[in-house]
């Protein structure tokens, strides 16, 4: 049974830093694509960025140069760091995870895992 098991959310100020975590479990990482996702209430969940089995990355354009996503094998886990913070990036998030690529790194449809969130909440 494949779990994603997402920690590192919280409080953090503009400009500041959170890193977060998506342990993986049940599968080795190596055969999927893991993605994080961030949804705001009552709004759609949009892709953040995707680390592929291939070692390849995509960020969607608000958080390019700010967020790095990466993946430890060893520690079966997801990294995403966030800096530059902004109040915009305050959401919810998600990792999800694939064992095909499909069409698009980040629809939602594509992915067959999900975690259940970690808020983050960028505040003065």
């Amino acid at each position: 049974q494949l779990q994603l098991v997402e920690s590192g959310g919280g409080l953090a100020q503009p400009g500041g830093s959170l890193r977060l975590s998506c342990a993986v479990s049940g599968v080795t990482l190596d055969d999927y694509d893991i993605t994080w996702f961030r949804q705001v209430p009552g709004k759609e969940r949009d892709g953040v960025s995707c680390s592929s089995r291939d070692g390849r990355t995509y960020y969607t354009e608000s958080v390019r140069g700010r967020f790095t996503i990466s993946r430890d094998k060893a520690e079966n886990t997801v990294y995403l760091q966030m800096n530059s913070l902004k109040a915009e990036d305050t959401a919810v998030y998600y990792c999800a995870a694939r064992v095909y690529s499909r069409w698009y790194w980040d629809y939602e449809s594509e992915y067959d895992y999900w975690g259940q969130g970690t808020q983050v909440t960028v505040s003065s």
